[in-house]
């Protein structure tokens, strides 16, 4: 599903952010990505989501070298990715409902399997009562969760999420991490960035740990 070789990210003439990382994720795996505030993590989730490009090493996503792969291409090769970014990155000026059912609206999924999927996601996370508001009228921790509804309403193959509970309460956060696991077990591959240690240690999924730009991979409680 994902996999690096050797990979190294600079931002122009800087430093390497990210250095010698090799690791590879199987379809369906779940792993946490932990690391100091500047370790590298929103770097390392870009590379995956095929935003960056490395400086060297290779990175294959879904079989495909990125390297290689036209411009032309990428587009969808990042639709079959969920990506829950920090700054929610929803649309403003579109409801709840709009928001969530977007990536559905473009795969072209039937209107009344939308409206059913989107209403019952929406309750899962608890804004049913909120469907018609957007964005910039909800709290931060709203919005935290409707950016998590729309980033795994349409199943994606591969789930990258940057502090996906920040915003919320540890129950909510619980619920967000089952609906994560629930999507886990129809065979989404999922990589969560958390400074929340306890709640890596409850669930005890497999770490991808970042320490000064370099990658050591802890195993889950299973294994």
């Amino acid at each position: 599903m994902v996999r690096f070789e050797n990979v190294g990210l600079r931002y122009g003439l800087g430093p390497e952010v990210l250095q010698d990382v090799s690791f590879s994720l199987g379809p369906g795996s779940f792993h946490f990505l932990v690391g100091a505030s500047g370790a590298g993590k929103s770097s390392l989730l870009r590379l995956m989501y095929m935003a960056l490009k490395p400086s060297r090493g290779l990175i294959n996503i879904f079989g495909r070298d990125i390297a290689t792969t036209s411009r032309h291409d990428l587009p969808a090769l990042r639709r079959r990715v969920g990506v829950v970014f920090q700054e929610f990155r929803l649309m403003r000026h579109l409801s709840a409902f709009d928001n969530v059912a977007l990536p559905l609206r473009v795969a072209g999924t039937r209107k009344s399997e939308i409206q059913h999927n989107v209403e019952e996601l929406l309750s899962w996370v608890g804004l049913r009562d909120h469907m018609n508001a957007r964005p910039p009228t909800l709290s931060g921790g709203q919005q935290q969760r409707l950016a998590i509804a729309r980033a795994v309403i349409a199943r994606p193959k591969l789930l990258l999420a940057d502090e996906p509970t920040g915003n919320v309460d540890d129950q909510m956060a619980m619920r967000l991490m089952h609906l994560f696991e629930e999507l886990n077990k129809l065979g989404t591959t999922i990589v969560i960035a958390t400074h929340n240690e306890t709640l890596v240690k409850r669930l005890g999924h497999p770490v991808l740990r970042l320490e000064e730009g370099r990658l050591n991979i802890q195993p889950g409680k299973a294994a």
